[in-house]
C-alpha cells in the first residue's frame, strides 16, 4: 500500500537531515580555514575589482531553461506535479494575481512548464508565488522536485517560465559564461539568502516573540497555526532554536516604522565577508537603490528593508563611521564608475521596481537595468580588471527540475541563474560546475587571501572554471 505523501515527506526530511547532519559534522571538524582542492591561479590578480549585482526571485529554469546548451527544460525527466497526499495533479488551475485569478491565463491548463508570452508581455507583471523556509523544502520533496504546486499559494505559476535567451542579460550570458548548476545557498526567501551572500550564516534571534516562532510537527515541517498574530501556515520568521529564516527587520535602520521593537532581530556579530576584507584595509561597499530615501525616514514604497544585509550588524550600527563608509545608495556606486573610485567589492542591490521580483516588478526593466550597470562597467577603464556577477537571491516559488545539493540544515536550495561577465571569463561558455550563493564569498575569499566565514564557503567551488586568464582585455 502506497504511503501517504505527507508522511513520505517527513520520512525523507528526517532522512535528508541526517545526511546533512552529518555532513555538517564533518564540515564542523575540518579547519575553518580550510580550502577545497582547487589551484588559485596567477591570472586571478588581474581581477582587482569584483561587482555582485543580486537580482530577485527566478529559478534557472524559468528564465534559461531553453537556453542552447545549458541542462534546461528538455533534461528534466518527469514534470509530476503530486498533492500532499502523493497524488499526480492532472491540470494546473488559472493563477493568482492581486486578490483574484489572473483572467489573461486559461482556467486549466496541463502539468507542465509553459510559456508566460503565449498569455502576457514580459513587461507586465504576474502574480506572486510564496517562498519561504520550510516551504521550499516541502516544494523539493528529498529531490523529487514535486512539491510545487502543492505547497505554493499560487500553483498555476510555478511551472510557468520567460525565455530569457534574448533577453538583455541573456544576451551577456550568450557572450560571456552562464552557470546552469548554480543553487541558491539557503532554503526559502529573499532574507536568508542575502545573510548567506555576506556572512554564510543564519542570524540569531534568541527568545523572540512567540508570533514569530515556527510551529512544526514531529516531522520537522510546518503545521497551522491558527493563534492570533501567527503564521497561518507555521513556517515563521525564526526557527524554534533560535535562528532567523524567513523576513524580519533589523533593530538598525532602515527598517519599517510599523514594526514593533521587540520583533526587531537584534544585532549580529557573526563576521561579515566586509570584515574579512576590512581587516586587510580592501574596500568595499554595499550599494542599495533607494537607500539614501529610506534612511531619511521616506522609503520608496517598494524599497525592501530586508535585503539590506548588512545593516543587521553591529559593527555597522546606526551613528557607526563603518556605517557611513559601507552602506551607499546605488546612485553612489554609478558615480563611483564614472570617477573611477569603484571599491575593490562592490555589491549592487537595485530597488524593487528595478530587481525582477515578480508581483511588483516587470522582468524586463529590470534586465535592462543590469545590462545598463553592465555597459557602464565596460565603457569605462575598469573593465579591463574588473569581474561581474549577476545572479539571484532565490527561485522565487518556481520549480527547477535539478534537484539541490544535500549540505547542511539551511540549504542549499533550488537552481537559479549565474552570469558572469568579464573580459577574462570564457566566451560563449556554460559552466556545468555545481556552485551555490557561498561560491562568490569563496571567489572574492580566493582573490584576496581572505579566511572563511565558515565551513560553507570554505568548502564552496569558487567560480575559476568560468575564467581563462590567458585572455587579454
Amino acid at each position: 500500500m502506497k504511503q501517504p505523501h505527507f508522511h513520505r515527506i517527513g520520512t525523507l526530511f528526517r532522512t535528508r537531515a541526517l545526511i546533512a547532519a552529518c555532513a555538517g559534522l564533518m564540515l564542523i571538524g575540518m579547519p575553518q580555514t580550510g580550502r577545497a582542492a582547487e589551484t588559485t591561479p596567477a591570472g586571478l590578480m588581474k581581477i582587482r575589482h569584483v561587482v555582485v549585482i543580486y537580482q530577485e526571485n527566478w529559478s534557472f529554469d524559468a528564465l534559461y531553461g531553453h537556453f542552447p546548451g545549458a541542462n534546461g527544460i528538455a533534461h528534466a525527466k518527469s514534470f509530476t506535479q503530486v498533492d500532499v497526499k502523493g497524488r499526480p495533479y492532472k491540470v494546473m488551475p488559472r493563477p493568482w494575481n492581486r486578490g483574484g485569478f489572473d483572467m489573461r491565463f486559461p482556467a486549466r491548463m496541463p502539468v507542465a512548464p509553459y510559456d508566460l508570452r503565449k498569455y502576457i508581455r514580459p513587461d507586465e507583471r504576474t502574480g506572486d508565488l510564496v517562498h519561504r523556509f520550510y516551504t521550499e523544502q516541502q516544494q523539493i520533496d528529498g529531490g523529487r522536485m514535486d512539491g510545487f504546486m502543492a505547497w505554493s499559494d499560487n500553483p498555476g505559476l510555478v511551472m510557468s517560465y520567460f525565455d530569457a535567451t534574448d533577453m538583455p542579460e541573456g544576451r551577456l550570458a550568450q557572450q560571456y559564461v552562464l552557470a546552469d548548476n548554480f543553487f541558491h545557498a539557503a532554503f526559502g526567501g529573499s532574507f536568508l539568502n542575502h545573510m548567506f551572500l555576506i556572512c554564510a550564516c543564519a542570524p540569531r534571534f534568541p527568545h523572540a516573540p512567540g508570533p514569530m516562532v515556527a510551529r512544526l510537527d514531529k516531522n520537522g515541517m510546518p503545521t497551522p497555526d491558527a493563534r492570533p498574530g501567527h503564521s497561518s501556515s507555521g513556517d515563521g520568521a525564526v526557527t524554534p532554536d533560535g535562528y532567523v529564516v524567513n523576513t524580519a527587520f533589523s533593530v538598525n535602520q532602515p527598517h519599517p516604522a510599523h514594526v514593533p521593537a521587540s520583533y526587531l532581530v537584534p544585532e549580529q556579530t557573526m563576521p561579515t565577508i566586509g570584515d574579512r576584507l576590512s581587516e586587510r584595509g580592501i574596500s568595499w561597499a554595499w550599494y542599495s537603490g533607494g537607500w539614501d530615501d529610506a534612511l531619511a525616514g521616506h522609503p520608496d514604497p517598494l524599497f525592501q528593508f530586508h535585503h539590506q544585509p548588512f545593516a543587521y550588524f553591529a559593527d555597522l550600527a546606526d551613528g557607526t563611521a563603518a556605517k557611513a563608509e559601507h552602506l551607499k545608495d546605488e546612485k553612489d556606486f554609478m558615480a563611483a564608475i564614472k570617477q573611477g573610485t569603484l571599491p575593490a567589492v562592490a555589491f549592487v542591490k537595485p530597488l524593487g521596481p528595478d530587481n525582477e521580483h515578480p508581483g511588483y516588478a516587470a522582468l524586463t526593466r529590470g534586465q535592462r537595468h543590469v545590462a545598463a550597470i553592465v555597459d557602464a562597467i565596460r565603457h569605462s577603464p575598469l573593465w579591463k580588471s574588473t569581474a561581474i556577477i549577476i545572479t539571484y537571491d532565490e527561485h522565487g516559488g518556481r520549480w527547477d527540475h535539478v534537484a539541490p545539493p544535500i549540505v547542511d540544515r539551511w540549504g542549499p536550495g533550488s537552481r537559479v541563474p549565474a552570469i558572469i561577465v568579464s573580459p577574462y571569463a570564457k566566451r560563449h561558455f556554460i559552466d556545468h560546475t555545481e556552485y551555490d550563493t557561498t561560491s562568490i564569498l569563496r571567489f572574492i575569499e580566493s582573490r584576496w587571501d581572505l579566511k572563511p566565514l565558515t565551513a560553507r564557503d570554505a568548502h564552496a567551488h569558487n567560480l575559476l572554471n568560468a575564467f581563462d586568464f590567458s585572455q587579454q582585455p
